[in-house]
């Protein structure tokens, strides 16, 4: 796992994921199995969900944000400083919202549907 942000950087290797995303929260567990779901979050305020959008309209789930997703393809550590901050930080200065989720091996960028082929190709000058 790589923790020195310069090398991060350069070896970032953005990838656009097929198909839109949607964020769903639910106030509690929703039967779906496990491998269909992209990410699962507990908070006080109920449970989000991130899903393909196409499994959420066919279980009629209420969302207010599609997403592409796009995953970081460099092994970052999760002790690893600046990387989230760099990111993020190009995308706002091309006025483009980011949710992160970092998870053990990659990080993972979700930004409005229609911005992602934008964000990609602003991620790969960094």
């Amino acid at each position: 796992m790589i923790r020195d942000t310069p090398k991060l950087i350069k070896n970032i290797q953005p990838r656009l994921n097929p198909g839109q995303y949607v964020f769903h929260c639910a106030p509690r567990n929703l039967d779906i199995p496990a491998e269909q779901v992209i990410c699962m979050f507990r908070e006080p305020e109920g449970i989000t969900y991130v899903l393909g959008r196409k499994l959420a309209d066919e279980l009629k789930l209420e969302y207010d944000f599609v997403a592409a997703w796009i995953t970081l393809n460099v092994y970052s550590s999760l002790e690893a400083v600046g990387l989230t901050a760099k990111v993020s930080n190009a995308l706002a200065a091309e006025n483009i919202s980011c949710n992160a989720i970092a998870a053990y091996h990659h990080d993972h960028i979700f930004v409005p549907y229609k911005d992602g082929e934008r964000a990609i190709s602003i991620l790969r000058k960094l």
